[in-house]
């Protein structure tokens, strides 16, 4: 996967089973949303990543979430995972190893020091998170110095304020519970999902 391919919304999911994790994506296609990201802290996360990736994959891009070593990440990779996220640094052995399977790599990161760390280390992309403890701001106070950076806001994103973020200068915004009621996951409640989709598609400024 290259880096231009990468979309600037990923929908996470976290702690859903197949069949609503697969209604989500089932969504998402529908309304041109085209990243998904399932976090290893999930039931079956591989499975999952699988069969979603063998239905969905020429649709939809689909990643692993809160990767946080190498054994995650190889699994994750076998499942057919495109790009791999997490809340922390990932050690250069994990980057380069992605690098060598095509793989997206997004790393989290908090201070100015530990995002230019790991882009020089070699990540495509690098995660603020939590972003919102920080604020839209912090994306400009940081960009101001050390110039237009591949970064990924995450955690407390939502309709509300994602516009925001991408105006201070953030690239890619990564959204959990920002778009989808948790029980309406659940429910697998088909009509509230595709009407808080549609509502989020539309409030968007990018």
């Amino acid at each position: 996967m290259k880096i231009e391919e990468f979309p600037k919304i990923t929908v996470i999911l976290r702690g859903y089973n197949y069949d609503q994790v697969r209604l989500i994506t089932e969504l998402l296609v529908k309304y041109g949303i085209k990243s998904l990201e399932i976090t290893m802290n999930t039931e079956n996360a591989f499975e999952i990543i699988k069969k979603i990736k063998e239905e969905f994959g020429k649709k939809i891009f689909i990643g692993a979430g809160t990767v946080i070593n190498m054994e995650n990440t190889k699994e994750a990779v076998k499942a057919g995972a495109e790009f791999i996220l997490s809340p922390i640094m990932l050690e250069k052995e994990i980057l380069e190893y992605c690098k060598s399977k095509e793989v997206l790599t997004v790393p989290g990161a908090f201070s100015p020091t530990e995002i230019t760390e790991s882009l020089r280390n070699g990540a495509d992309i690098v995660k603020i998170f939590p972003a919102e403890r920080l604020g839209s701001k912090y994306i400009s106070d940081i960009t101001a110095p050390l110039g237009e950076l591949p970064l990924m806001v995450v955690g407390g994103i939502n309709k509300n304020n994602v516009n925001d973020y991408f105006k201070k200068g953030a690239k890619y915004a990564g959204i959990a519970s920002g778009i989808f009621e948790k029980e309406d996951i659940l429910n697998e409640d088909r009509e509230k999902l595709e009407n808080t989709l549609k509502s989020f598609i539309n409030n968007l400024e990018i």
